[in-house]
């Protein structure tokens, strides 16, 4: 049987590019998809296959192509430490263009629309993130005019809360019960900005950070499987 997700980088901007997943029928909405601290490797790749597996058109842009372009990192040792340089060095104004043209590219993408065969309805885009893609899908959320924004454990979102009262879109937040990185007050604060209207808030009491990757000691299965579904759901719901 051949492979049903049709895959290719593509170009989002000189220098700049991007991983493209085409879902079996050929189109559907679009969803942007925010790479961790460790570059779009093999997980983020496999995410985005697995999402066009969902029926949705993936881009999973190179955010570190100014200093280290297609960069793949591992969870361990000297690749964290050089995936958190990488992160330092990355301000939140490059975020917000880098973010910007890859939203414009995805969307005027002839494959995004509606999945519906012979359908040729409104091109729809959502932001998906983890980690530090957790921040860029709220910075999406907030800035690049996306349709719907899935944060997983967004670090540093708290830090940028001054973005909510541009917030259009809805969103769907998903924290870990014991995050090493993000406290209970961050999350709360998260929750107050936005409001029960506005957003929705999952905490996964037995999860820990990175719950959702399988490469990662953190990962959950249980937490990871309810997650999926939740954000599988919402996405439809709001882009198809």
């Amino acid at each position: 049987m051949s492979d049903p997700v049709q895959r290719r980088w593509i170009d989002i901007g000189p220098g700049y590019a991007g991983y493209l997943a085409l879902p079996p029928a050929g189109r559907g909405p679009g969803i942007l998809l925010m790479q961790e601290i460790f570059g779009v490797n093999e997980h983020i790749r496999a995410v985005a296959d697995q999402y066009a597996l969902d029926g949705f058109v993936v881009l999973a842009p190179d955010l570190f192509w100014r200093q280290a372009p297609r960069v793949e990192l591992g969870y361990e040792g000297a690749d964290i430490t050089q995936g958190r340089a990488l992160m330092t060095a990355y301000t939140a104004e490059q975020a917000i263009a880098d973010i910007g043209a890859a939203a414009r590219t995805l969307r005027a993408r002839a494959e995004v629309g509606t999945s519906k065969v012979g359908g040729s309805g409104e091109a729809r885009i959502g932001a998906l993130g983890y980690c530090m893609g957790g921040r860029m899908a709220w910075f999406a959320a907030a800035t690049a005019g996306v349709d719907a924004a899935v944060p997983y454990y967004g670090g540093g979102i708290h830090l940028h809360l001054h973005h909510a009262a541009t917030v259009r879109c809805p969103v769907q937040f998903h924290f870990a019960g014991h995050d090493d990185h993000i406290p209970p007050e961050a999350v709360a604060a998260v929750r107050q900005a936005m409001g029960p209207d506005r957003a929705e808030m999952h905490v996964y009491a037995d999860a820990h950070h990175g719950f959702n990757c399988w490469a990662r000691g953190s990962y959950h299965a249980a937490s990871a499987a309810l997650a999926h579904g939740r954000a599988l759901s919402f996405l439809a719901a709001k882009l198809f």
